[in-house]
Formats: structure tokens, sequence, C-alpha cells
């Protein structure tokens, strides 16, 4: 089903002047941000790794060649940021001729290696050199014993600490990426007082999605989301970084709430779901955007090519071997679909917020097999659902969910409404 936003324009290349400002992006033409996962080769053993990486890489991995391809597709959406991702990408050896392809081509260009010795104070020279834009690893732990335990390889904390250390002493940009989940729950403050002293200029906080090895028993719960929701946005006021949270849209839903109840007491004036930390990320290039989510805005490329809404929705629509990247974002059915929020199911359809949250649809299919379906893991209950469950026209959201992960086979828990 067509999106009801604005109409088609004609296609922008690299190199006819008709790029666009970063914060006029129509997410029916082209998506913020693409991530390649570019290997699943990886020398850690994280808990939750949606990929299931493994230590070799895959002899049906893209080739240099492919890759090359794939970055210029790409660039026809525009100078968009690209993002290699894994598994671990320092165990491709093209890696650093892929950055700097993808540079010159006018990508703006970051990387996820993992927190290991193959990301050397050289290899972090190579990839600056090549035209790398930020840095970003993973921290789940304010100290080993939280961070080394989740990775399964002891060590991996320090390595984290000291890429971060040596990027930044080499004048690269850095993040830092956390998966929030019942490991780490009482370790939030610790971990945003640690982010304060590493440097970042971005903090990236992942709220788990059940797949790959995640189980549906890791993740925290509504009401456990909430609470760091709130924590962050307290955070964002005077952090020295920019906040983000991914695969927790409904973060925005608790930004415009708590900054309506500022304003209405006369202590804020806009309720615009960026904080007071965005500045610090648009200095580096990459930059930052409004309402992202898994199809919308964003666009995850597998090891093999595979076109997937999020690295979290494993639902492909096409391979870059087979078909048109720039087409299948734009036009094929599940990408349309997920751009589509008047598709939206159970208390998503009538929530107040969903021009600007939409609920994660990488959780609703993970523990519905719906894409569609409404948040598993959102507290909020819009007062037109509670009305619609007293008038007998709805379900309770628990049980609403109970029905459907008991068909889907996940018994998961939600909150009750």
């Amino acid at each position: 089903m067509p999106s009801p936003r604005s109409p088609r324009k004609p296609e922008r290349t690299h190199g006819d002047g008709g790029d666009p400002p970063w914060g006029s992006l129509d997410f029916d033409l082209a998506p913020f941000l693409v991530i390649w996962e570019t290997t699943q080769a990886c020398d850690l053993a994280c808990k939750h790794c949606r990929a299931e990486a493994r230590p070799d890489r895959d002899p049906d991995e893209l080739t240099t060649a492919e890759a090359k391809k794939l970055l210029a597709d790409v660039r026809r959406f525009g100078p968009i940021v690209f993002v290699f991702s894994g598994g671990d990408c320092l165990k491709r050896p093209d890696i650093v001729e892929l950055v700097r392809y993808g540079h010159d081509l006018g990508l703006r260009m970051a990387a996820t290696p993992a927190t290991t010795p193959l990301a050397s104070r050289e290899t972090i020279a190579d990839l600056k050199g090549a035209g790398l834009a930020r840095l970003a690893v993973s921290l789940d732990g304010s100290h080993p014993g939280i961070h080394d335990a989740f990775r399964q390889v002891d060590g991996s904390f320090q390595h984290g600490l000291r890429i971060l250390r040596e990027a930044r002493d080499l004048g690269l940009s850095t993040q830092v990426n956390t998966v929030i989940g019942r490991h780490n729950l009482d370790d939030i403050d610790a971990l945003a007082d640690l982010m304060s002293e590493v440097g970042i200029v971005f903090w990236e906080v992942f709220f788990l999605v059940p797949v790959g090895r995640a189980r549906p028993e890791d993740v925290a719960g509504a009401e456990a989301f909430e609470d760091v929701f709130h924590r962050l946005y307290e955070l964002s006021k005077t952090a020295p970084f920019d906040i983000k949270a991914t695969a927790a849209p409904q973060y925005n839903r608790v930004v415009v709430q708590r900054k309506v109840e500022e304003r209405r007491a006369g202590r804020a004036g806009d309720t615009d779901v960026l904080t007071e930390g965005a500045g610090y990320s648009m200095a580096d290039g990459i930059g930052r955007a409004r309402n992202v989510n898994d199809g919308d805005g964003f666009l995850f490329v597998s090891h093999t090519g595979e076109f997937f809404p999020s690295g979290f929705l494993p639902l492909s629509a096409g391979n870059v071997r087979s078909h048109d990247l720039v087409e299948t974002y734009r036009d094929s059915t599940l990408f349309r679909e997920l751009r589509d929020r008047e598709l939206l199911k159970g208390k998503c359809s009538v929530c107040e917020y969903r021009p600007l949250c939409g609920g994660s649809r990488a959780r609703a299919y993970a523990v519905t097999g719906d894409p569609l379906e409404a948040e598993p893991y959102c507290a909020h209950v819009p007062l037109r659902y509670r009305r619609m469950v007293e008038a007998g026209e709805a379900l309770p959201v628990s049980e609403y969910f109970r029905e459907r992960m008991l068909k889907h086979g996940v018994p998961l828990p939600v909150q009750s409404g």
C-alpha cells in the first residue's frame, strides 16, 4: 500500500548538485542511514548477538567489487550515513579500501569494530586516513564484570576503552553503543558516568530485541524501559554528548511528554524529539535525524547482500545481487507498508504519538510474528484504546498480546492495560 506522505521526486545522484540538506530527507525517497553487515565473522561471542556471529567468514559474503557496487547504489540516495557493521568489520581485509571508496563517493562513513586486538591504533589511523568520520564501540557495562560476561570474552571491556582513547588521540570522533537488558538495568547510572569520561559525541542506547541469540526473558520489560527513558532524558540535559534510543521509538513520546510538562511549568520552549545534546552528533558530519524506524529512514544490508528493514527485523525484500537497492527501498511492499503508520495494529493504531513514534517494528515482529502489530514493550496505553476496551471493542493490552504471543509461540508477559 502506498505511503500517505509526499509524492515521489526525481532520483538524485552524486555529482548532480541535487543532494538534499540533512534535515529535509523524505524517508519515502531515501533512508537517513544504511548499515551493512560486512561479515558475520567475529572473535566475540555476545549473548545477545542478532547475527549469531562466528569465528570465520562466510564464503558467500559480498566480494570487494560487490561491496563497491553497494556503496555506489547507496550514494544514489544522496550523501547519507553508511555504517560498516558486523560481526566485526575488521575481519574483512578490504575494509580500509572500502571506507576510502565510500568516502570518495561522498557518503558519510562510520564503522563499529568489535572490541578486540584487531582494532589496533594503526588500523584506526588507517581508517581515519581513508575518510572514516566516526568510530563506534560497544560497552554494555561500567566495568568488566558486566561487559565481559555479556560479550563472553575477557578483556573486551579494556579493549573498548583503549579503542576509544586511541581514536580520540588520533582526532577521530567516537560513539558508544550499549544494549539495555536485564543484565545491566542496575548499572545505568554508572554507565552514564562512564560515558561522560570517555570523550564520546554520541551514546546509542539499544533496547534489546529478542532475535538471534537474545531470548525473550532477557528483555527488561515495558516499565523498566520507561524508567530508563526518563533517566536518559534527565541525562540529556547536561551530558557532553548526544543520546539516542534505538529499537525504542517510544523514547520520542517520553521526550515530548517531558518537554510539554516543562513548558507548562515555564521551564522550556520547544517540544522537539531531539534533546539538548543533538549538536554534539552534528559536529563530525554524521548528524542526526528525527523519527527513524525499521524500514523508515533505515535500511540494513546483510553480509550476503539481503535487504532488511533493520538488522533486528530479518524480513528480506531483495538482494543486492539481483535487485535494485533504491527501487527496493522506495517501492517494495515490505518497506512501503512499514512507512505507512496507518497500517499499524492494536493500540499503536490509535495512539496519539503514532506520527513521532510508531513503535519498534522489529520487536513487534519478534514477539508476534507481524511487523505491523503494536509495540509489545510500551507502557503507554492511549486514551482512545482504553475507551475501546471499556466499550468492549478491544481486548485489554495484556490479553491482546498474550493471545498473539501464544499464537506465535512466545510466552512473553507484558504490562496490563
